[in-house]
């Protein structure tokens, strides 16, 4: 992608087998999306292709072995390294394994998912964004999306709150 020009990346996660039409507002014009897993059926993947490229991970429910999705993958968007992996995060706490990660890989960026909270945080120099959850409502955890703008050294990440339910 060409590095001179402002990014918009669409950050989705633990859709659970829900495309809430909402999303194709929010995301009308970006780039690139990113799925941070718990898909839970394809026809959310399809959906999400058509509003542009996406690059997605499977989650602890949409068994990798099937689906074909890596758990963990980096990609580079606009001269920045963005990791996505399912579990960063449990019990509030960055996990041994997300830890492991996160010091191999020393992303830029890395959206993660699971906890169905959004949260935008940095480990050292890594953005750490979670959309939390574009699928159904969760105990009292509002349901979200992200979009992430890169341009040139800045990266700005936005939450957007979505409706109780699905429109």
């Amino acid at each position: 992608m060409n590095q001179c020009r402002a990014i918009r990346v669409g950050v989705i996660a633990d859709t659970h087998g829900v495309f809430d039409p909402a999303v194709r507002r929010h995301f009308k014009g970006v780039d690139h999306i990113l799925h941070a897993g718990d898909i839970g059926d394809w026809s959310v993947i399809e959906q999400l292709e058509q509003i542009a490229p996406v690059t997605a991970v499977s989650g602890n429910v949409d068994g990798c072995e099937k689906n074909g999705l890596p758990t963990e993958i980096i990609v580079d968007l606009a001269g920045r390294r963005i990791a996505i992996r399912h579990i960063l995060y449990e019990g509030g706490k960055l996990t041994k394994g997300g830890r492991a990660f996160l010091e191999r890989e020393q992303p830029d960026i890395c959206v993660f998912g699971h906890t169905h909270q959004p949260k935008t945080d940095w480990h050292g120099s890594t953005l750490l964004f979670n959309p939390g959850s574009a699928g159904p409502k969760r105990f009292t955890l509002p349901r979200g999306l992200g979009i992430l703008t890169i341009e040139g050294g800045r990266i700005e990440p936005t939450l957007i709150i979505l409706c109780d339910r699905v429109e």
